[in-house]
């Protein structure tokens, strides 16, 4: 376990500890196990774990190029399908003459229902339509709970046909930084072309998020396969790490959302 974490943030060990146990159990019943929806991070450290376990696992999200997904851990004679994930797409109908939606309203809505944040994945949006993914058991409770969003009356249902899936076209511009270390601070001046101390300016003022998760320590430590979200400059994704220059600089190959 120990040199499995050191790889690693301190922060991230409760998920690591979670995802050993998770392969533990798959050793040991030699049956799938399926995970809630996870972020691209957690994704990437469940493929570091899973990768060195001799077990194997796959990920579904239902949209096209997805963010979240759950993740099916298992063992070498199974053969995933799609229904072995439980994972269905809602549309969400309210009076778009009316009223607009965005994503934050949608979110709100199923965390103040006390849904788990990994009982749904993404939510899309596009021309007065919005639709998001969710665990197969929360089925019946979102049809019957989620009635409103703000004050504005809406109505959920399932969405069965993929040709009806919004399709986001994400374009990730990639572009190769050099800087000193892997710190928040760090990063952001370099994405955002600032001087360190309007970068930690940023960091402190809340106006940036990795992985969702607002981070305003600056000495955080940014790592392969995180997204920033630094707020009036759009998203950004950290690709790769390069390596080092000759003067001990770190590489690294960044995603910038177009």
């Amino acid at each position: 376990m120990e040199s499995i974490l050191q790889h690693f943030r301190k922060d991230e060990q409760p998920f690591i500890e979670t995802v050993v146990g998770w392969t533990r159990e798959v050793e040991d019943t030699y049956s799938p196990k399926l995970t809630g929806f996870l972020d691209p991070r957690q994704i990437f450290i469940l493929s570091s774990i899973v990768g060195g376990s001799g077990l194997q696992f796959a990920v579904n999200g239902a949209f096209l190029e997805p963010e979240r997904q759950r993740a099916l851990i298992y063992p070498d004679y199974y053969e995933p399908e799609d229904e072995d994930f439980q994972v269905i797409v809602f549309s969400v109908r309210y009076p778009a003459k009316f009223m607009s939606v965005e994503h934050r309203d949608i979110l709100g809505s199923l965390m103040a229902l006390g849904i788990d944040r990994s009982k749904f994945g993404d939510i899309r949006l596009k021309e007065g339509v919005a639709q998001f993914t969710a665990a197969e058991e929360m089925k019946d409770y979102l049809i019957a709970n989620l009635t409103s969003i703000g004050k504005s009356k809406v109505r959920v249902e399932e969405v069965t046909s993929a040709d009806d899936l919004i399709v986001m076209a994400e374009s990730w511009k990639e572009e190769l930084h050099t800087i000193s270390s892997l710190r928040l601070d760090s990063i952001v001046a370099s994405l955002v072309n600032y001087p360190r101390q309007k970068a930690v300016a940023l960091v402190q003022n809340d106006k940036v998020k990795v992985n969702h998760v607002i981070r305003n320590q600056q000495a955080f430590e940014v790592n392969e396969s995180d997204i920033l979200s630094i707020r009036g400059f759009g998203r950004f994704k950290i690709m790769s790490i390069e390596g080092r220059t000759r003067k001990d600089k770190i590489r690294l190959l960044i995603g910038k959302l177009e």
